[in-house]
């Protein structure tokens, strides 16, 4: 079944013949690299001395990024879970193009010219066939961005951001989130994993607003971070440093405090908000 919601794409799957098995989606693809993950509270690698200049290494940036969001699980059927989490990150999507957080990538260029802050959102898909138990295969993601595509008739753009949000929780995995690149029906993709994350102290940004829940405080602030990441690194070959640290691991950020203020580098525009590092 079908329905489209205005300005954005609803379009929920309650019976997917399109969705196989987790371990058919791990038979057939190889795994892509994980890049730029964002490691939980107290799980990131020991830092080495180390320039922390970022350096191009001579592959794809994104000038301009389109964007989706793949909601994965039985649990996005359920309001109660859903909150406000789903209406949030479209909100979220719908505003960052032309901030200034997204102009903080704009000075980073590539053979295809300078990252700038063009994000648009194509709306998001969801999908309520089981999603992935445990901490999934890049592969596993990549497959379900293919294959939501194709379901709903949606055409990848090799300029495409993805990103898949679970309902499982993150449970002993050491990442709240990550991002990674493949490629559906020969056309070059890219896209970003997000565990559910309500109530994880380890990928909590402890937004006190009040203006949201927890767990969409906790999946903006990742959300931002991967977005950033893929702007600059998109097929792992962009802009990081000479330890593989990409851009958000080089600055600070701030967790928004309403949808008209994104996530900015450096200094406080309003003491409500929570500087925090990317972990």
């Amino acid at each position: 079944m079908k329905a489209i919601v205005a300005p954005v794409i609803l379009i929920v799957l309650t019976a997917p013949g399109w969705a196989q098995s987790n371990a058919d989606h791990e038979k057939i693809i190889p795994d892509p690299p994980m890049l730029g993950p964002h490691f939980a509270r107290g799980e990131a690698h020991a830092k080495t001395n180390h320039s922390p200049d970022l350096i191009y290494h001579n592959g794809d940036i994104l000038p301009a990024t389109v964007t989706a969001s793949i909601f994965w699980g039985a649990s996005w059927s359920d309001p109660i879970f859903v909150a406000d989490k789903i209406s949030g990150l479209d909100s979220w999507y719908q505003g960052v193009g032309g901030s200034g957080y997204a102009k903080t990538c704009d000075e980073y260029t590539g053979a295809s010219g300078p990252v700038t802050s063009s994000i648009t959102f194509a709306g998001h898909f969801i999908d309520t066939s089981a999603a992935p138990a445990h901490a999934p295969r890049t592969s596993t993601i990549l497959q379900e961005v293919c294959s939501a595509l194709a379901a709903n008739g949606a055409a990848p753009a090799a300029n495409g951001y993805y990103a898949v949000y679970i309902d499982t929780p993150r449970h002993n995995a050491n990442y709240c989130a990550w991002h990674s690149y493949g490629s559906c029906n020969n056309v070059p993709v890219q896209f970003g994993f997000f565990f559910n994350l309500d109530n994880d102290p380890g990928c909590d940004p402890q937004d006190t607003s009040g203006v949201h829940s927890q767990g969409l405080a906790a999946l903006a602030n990742v959300t931002g971070h991967e977005l950033s990441e893929t702007r600059t690194d998109p097929r792992g070959a962009g802009w990081y440093d000479s330890s593989g640290a990409e851009k958000c691991r080089q600055m600070r950020v701030v967790v928004w405090h309403s949808f008209t203020t994104f996530l900015k580098p450096f200094g406080m525009e309003d003491p409500r908000q929570l500087v925090k590092h990317c972990l």
